[in-house]
C-alpha cells in the first residue's frame, strides 16, 4: 500500500506517534538522570520498538529495560546489546532462550525466590562468564519480590554461592506516590548487605509517574522509566507530564451520532487498552475538550458528549488513552508524525512478544 504523506490520508484506526514530543520527553528524561547522577534505563514495553530503544541510548541511557524475553531477543537482534529483563524466568525452554540471549548481549534478570535461582543455577554454570542476577524487592506494588529486607540479603547471599551467577543489585517497582516506602526498604536491605559482607552493587527502581522524584532516595542508583516516552492520560493525571507532552494517540473516525449525547468511534477495546487505571473513562477525544470515551465494544468507541454538538459523523479525531503502552501491543505498525506530515511508518517489531 502507499504510505500516506499527511495524517489527512491515513486509514483508521491507527496510531500516531508525534516524533517531536516523544524526543523531547526522551531528552528531558536523560537530562534530569544527568543532571542527579542517575543511570537511566528506559523500559521498552511502552513503545516495543527498536528505533525508540536506539534513540533512547543514544541520548545517554545505560541500556534498555524488557519484560519478556521475546522483546528482548528482538532488540538484540537489532543490536542493543545492554539488556535486563526483572522478570522471574521459570521453566526450561525460556531458561535455554535465556542462555542463548547471555551469549550475544550484557544480560542481567532478577529472582525473587529460592525456586527461580536453582533454575538459573542449573542453567547458567560457567564461572568465566557468569549471569547477573539482581534480587526483586516488594516494597509495596504486590507483584513480585522478596517481602523484607532480611530476605533480600538471603538471596543475594545464595545468589553468590553459585558459580555461574553473580549477585548484581537490588530492584524494585513500587506503586505509584510511595517511593518513599520503597525507599526505605532498599536503604534497610542495603545496610543489611553491607553489614553482612556484599557488595550491593546497583539499586534499580523504576515507573513513570514518580520519576521526577527518583533524586530523592540516596539508596537508588538507577532508574527504569518506560511510560515516560509517550506519557497517556494516567501519567498526566500523576503529574509526570502536560497533555502537550503526551506522543501517542490513536486516530479514530466518528461513525455514528445515536444521540446528541453519545458518538460512535471506529476504535473499540481492539484498538484502545480497556484499562482505566482508576479512572473514571477510557480515553478522551483531543480535538473537543469534555469529550470522554465512556465505553468500549470491541470495534466500537463510545463517546460522552456534553452537549450536542460536533463531532459530526466523518470527523477524525485523536484520542488520548489512558494507558499508552497496552495500545502499543495491540498494533502492527505505528505512524510517525510532525505535525500533520507523515515521517515514517514503523511495524510494532515486539508486538506480541509475551514469552
Amino acid at each position: 500500500m502507499p504510505t500516506p504523506r499527511a495524517v489527512d490520508a491515513i486509514d483508521t484506526p491507527a496510531v500516531l506517534i508525534d516524533i517531536d514530543r516523544a524526543q523531547a520527553n526522551i531528552e528531558r528524561a536523560q537530562a534530569y538522570a544527568d543532571r542527579h547522577g542517575l543511570r537511566l534505563r528506559p523500559h521498552v514495553k511502552t513503545h516495543k520498538l527498536p528505533f525508540w530503544a536506539r534513540r533512547q541510548v543514544e541520548a545517554g541511557a545505560a541500556g534498555i529495560t524488557c519484560q519478556k524475553i521475546g522483546e528482548a531477543e528482538v532488540m538484540a537482534d537489532a543490536g542493543l546489546s545492554d539488556i535486563f529483563l526483572p522478570y522471574n524466568i521459570i521453566g526450561r525452554p525460556k531458561l535455554e532462550r535465556l542462555a542463548a540471549l547471555h551469549r550475544r548481549v550484557a544480560l542481567s534478570v532478577t529472582a525473587d525466590s529460592k525456586e527461580t535461582l536453582d533454575g538459573l543455577a542449573g542453567a547458567f554454570t560457567d564461572a568465566a562468564h557468569r549471569l547477573r542476577v539482581l534480587v526483586e524487592c516488594d516494597t509495596g506494588m504486590g507483584r513480585c519480590g522478596v517481602q523484607t529486607p532480611a530476605a533480600a540479603v538471603q538471596l543475594a547471599s545464595e545468589i553468590e554461592r553459585v558459580p555461574g551467577l553473580r549477585f548484581g543489585g537490588l530492584m524494585t517497582y513500587p506503586p505509584a506516590g510511595r517511593p518513599d516506602d520503597a525507599s526505605r526498604f532498599l536503604s534497610e536491605s542495603k545496610a543489611g548487605l553491607i553489614a553482612s559482607g556484599l557488595d550491593c552493587g546497583l539499586v534499580s527502581s523504576g515507573g513513570t509517574p514518580d520519576m521526577w522524584r527518583a533524586h530523592e532516595s540516596e539508596a537508588v542508583g538507577e532508574y527504569r522509566p518506560g511510560t515516560y516516552i509517550y506519557l497517556d492520560r494516567y501519567q498526566v493525571a500523576k503529574g509526570a507530564g502536560t497533555a502537550g507532552d503526551c506522543a501517542l494517540t490513536v486516530l479514530a473516525t466518528v461513525v455514528s451520532r445515536p444521540t446528541p449525547s453519545r458518538a460512535i468511534v471506529d476504535a473499540g477495546s481492539k484498538a484502545l487498552s480497556s484499562d482505566t487505571l482508576g479512572m473514571p473513562d477510557f480515553g478522551e477525544l483531543v480535538e473537543f475538550p469534555g469529550a470522554r470515551l465512556s465505553g468500549l465494544s470491541e470495534e466500537h468507541g463510545h463517546v460522552a458528549l456534553a452537549e450536542d454538538t460536533a463531532p459530526r459523523i466523518g470527523d477524525r479525531v485523536r484520542i488520548l488513552p489512558n494507558h499508552a503502552c497496552v495500545v502499543s501491543n495491540l498494533f502492527d505498525a505505528v505512524y510517525l508524525v510532525s505535525g500533520e506530515e507523515v515521517v515514517d511508518i514503523l511495524p510494532v517489531a515486539a508486538r506480541g512478544r509475551v514469552t
